[in-house]
């Protein structure tokens, strides 16, 4: 895989870590969720209610 690939999932992880913690959520455990499932720990912190 390209260079390209990498930075967009970790910039996705990044955007995650800030998502969760506007919901609440531990921004860390996120960040480290979002390196092994991307798009699809997106969709979960999306469709997620607020703590």
């Amino acid at each position: 895989m390209n260079n390209e690939f990498y930075v967009g999932w970790g910039t996705l992880a990044l955007i995650n870590a800030g998502l969760a913690q506007g919901k609440k959520r531990s921004g860390l455990n996120w960040f480290l969720l979002s390196l092994l499932l991307g798009p699809l720990a997106t969709f979960i912190l999306v469709i997620s209610a607020k703590k």
